[in-house]
């Protein structure tokens, strides 16, 4: 068994959930995001909604040698100081603000940070960029979540920028997606670059922070897809991330 596997946070949502004969509030989380860290070497650790992360963030940071902000509901707009659109629902504020410590911590740490879909948004806010509440709404078409809780037949490529930290983890600069989502990054927040895009209607769909070690946000779902890099390349930069913390 491979020994000393780099620890990989993931943030998890806080949701009533139902099992056996049980209907209760419970931390939860895809367990294709867990075989997707798993696969790629490393050890994956849920980070349920702590408000004692948000005031302090490395209780959680220093044990750990990556974070990936995982899909979910919607950020609430009140984090980007707009009003809520009436397509904007389920919002959970108390997991947004510690995701954003966590996130911005991670960042000043120079820790590498995945965000996918939802996490791709929340990366976005988190350094000061909105968000599109309703893209149907704007794109005039629902290609983006064609059917309701599932990823068929909502599979569309994009184009990633060549050198950039998409196009590197991803393998190539063409790259068939799977999505699933309603919102999308607008303004885009201080530091990040937009190194994707749709080839459906030049939506954004890679995002990064060209200066840091690997701060990637994609817009599709690499943990759904078995031959996707994405991952992958999160777990062997913080695997590089844990030997450089190491030897510091």
């Amino acid at each position: 068994m491979q020994q000393d596997r780099p620890a990989i946070g993931i943030c998890a949502a806080h949701i009533n959930a139902a099992w056996g004969v049980w209907a209760q509030p419970a931390a939860l989380l895809p367990y294709a995001y867990i075989d997707a860290i798993q696969r790629a070497g490393g050890m994956a650790v849920m980070i349920p909604p702590d408000p004692g992360l948000q005031t302090e963030p490395d209780e959680i940071l220093q044990r750990i040698d990556g974070l990936i902000l995982a899909g979910g509901h919607d950020v609430d707009p009140a984090a980007y100081g707009a009003e809520p659109h009436p397509a904007t629902n389920n919002t959970v504020p108390a997991r947004d603000t510690v995701e954003i410590a966590l996130t911005r911590r991670a960042i000043e740490l120079d820790m590498p940070v995945l965000g996918i879909c939802r996490g791709m948004q929340l990366l976005n806010v988190a350094l000061g960029g909105t968000l599109q509440q309703h893209i149907p709404e704007t794109l005039g078409h629902e290609e983006h979540r064609r059917v309701p809780g599932s990823f068929d037949g909502s599979d569309h490529d994009v184009v990633l920028q060549a050198d950039s930290c998409a196009a590197l983890a991803a393998g190539e600069t063409h790259h068939g997606t799977k999505s699933h989502h309603h919102q999308a990054v607008d303004e885009i927040g201080d530091g990040l670059v937009v190194t994707g895009t749709s080839t459906l209607d030049a939506l954004p769909e890679a995002i990064e922070a060209p200066d840091k070690r690997f701060v990637l946000g994609v817009q599709w779902h690499p943990e759904a897809d078995q031959q996707s890099r994405v991952v992958e390349a999160l777990v062997a930069q913080a695997r590089d991330y844990r030997t450089a913390r190491g030897s510091a």
